[in-house]
């Protein structure tokens, strides 16, 4: 019988950390999630062995790690706290479980990686000049694993829009357009008047990257692919996608324009809310990864119809009747 690969997700319980999972179980990997809080050292539940262990110890991931041949990073800090200070430990201690086991590190990747000058279509080799604080952390990061691909190792960053799905809580789509857990009466839009947007649904991104890790052996060492995902192409095709669907559920909602002025108000005194402002520029304008090179490689990129990823991600936030 033919031996199952295996996987190890740092942030599991995280959005797309655990979707990921989930679609490397779903293809037939062995698949370990790494996550802080567990009740045994190890569990096994809906066919994912989950392993108690903390991301910023590297004994706790070079342990979990044993026998892998990826090892996903999909992690933050806890509430995203002193996230300058700790995602790049964090990385290390990925990077050298990863040395260990010869093992392919996957990155999910950002577009905060890139500035004005790389807008508004961007491509892989498109230069990373980012304007932000986070988006030079982020550049980092991806020299790190070129560092380690260099060094013999493998490296794929796989990169999106802003992520959707019905299980993701840390994005635009569920801290901005709506609130989760309720009937929707008003979807808030961050977009400027008539500027396109990308979105990815995050079952989506999860399926692009189990394809191309099956192709991993082919792929450059230091491989890197943008997704094309869903193109808003005036930023208003989202909002009205969420209203269609709740129009079939017997629900309507009013289009409002996000409230910007009262984010900047109350940004001083609130870290989360200044990293929303500190990234309206990419609401301003419109970015678009080119998805040519990910299609050259695997001739075509998953993607669920728009309502449908809404539906599903409208009824995994609670906001649809039973």
């Amino acid at each position: 019988m033919t031996k199952r690969q295996q996987a190890l997700v740092v942030g599991a319980a995280g959005g797309i950390g655990g979707e990921v999972a989930r679609q490397l179980r779903d293809a037939g990997w062995a698949v370990r999630g790494l996550v802080r809080r567990l009740e045994q050292p190890v569990q096994e539940r809906d066919g994912i062995a989950w392993v108690r262990g903390d991301a910023m110890r590297p004994e706790d991931v070079a342990k979990a790690a044993e026998g892998c041949e990826v090892i996903v990073h999909a992690v933050n800090p806890p509430g995203y706290r002193r996230w300058g200070e700790l995602v790049l430990p964090m990385l290390e201690a990925t990077i050298a479980a990863a040395q260990a086991q010869g093992a392919t590190i996957v990155l999910p990747g950002t577009v905060y990686n890139y500035g004005q000058d790389a807008f508004p279509a961007i491509r892989e080799d498109s230069p990373q000049r980012p304007q932000t604080r986070k988006g030079a952390i982020r550049v980092e990061m991806e020299a790190r694993l070129r560092a380690y691909a260099a060094g013999g190792g493998r490296a794929l960053i796989v990169r999106a829009g802003d992520f959707f799905g019905p299980r993701a809580g840390n994005n635009w789509f569920s801290q901005g357009l709506i609130q989760p857990g309720k009937a929707i009466r008003r979807i808030q839009n961050p977009a400027a008047a008539g500027v396109g947007h990308q979105w990815a649904y995050l079952p989506d991104v999860a399926r692009n990257i189990v394809d191309l890790l099956a192709r991993r052996e082919s792929l450059e060492p230091f491989a890197s692919f943008h997704l094309g995902g869903h193109w808003d192409e005036d930023g208003t095709q989202m909002a009205q996608a969420i209203q269609r669907v709740l129009r079939r559920h017997g629900g309507d909602a009013k289009l409002a324009a996000f409230p910007w002025w009262l984010i900047r108000l109350i940004a001083p005194f609130n870290a989360t809310l200044r990293e929303m402002l500190e990234m309206r520029y990419l609401w301003r304008q419109p970015v678009r990864m080119d998805n040519g090179k990910l299609l050259g490689v695997l001739g075509r990129e998953r993607l669920t119809p728009l309502d449908e990823a809404v539906e599903a991600t409208l009824k995994g936030l609670g906001c649809l009747p039973e």
